[in-house]
């Protein structure tokens, strides 16, 4: 078993229970349209690099 999986998997469910989606998309709107497209690609290119680490065989 990859010793980097748990913490990984540990580090999503606690961004989940921190991050509320309505505070989410407040903080957004009072920013800004830009700044709401880069929070979100870089919140996709986050979940890739999850996603390609944890189907990678070591």
């Amino acid at each position: 078993m990859n010793n980097l999986r748990l913490p990984l998997l540990f580090l999503i469910v606690l961004f989940t229970f921190s991050l509320s989606s309505c505070d989410a998309i407040g903080t957004i709107f009072k920013a800004g349209a830009w700044t709401g497209l880069i929070g979100v690609f870089l919140v996709v290119l986050l979940l890739w690099f999850i996603v390609n680490k944890l189907r990678r065989r070591p």
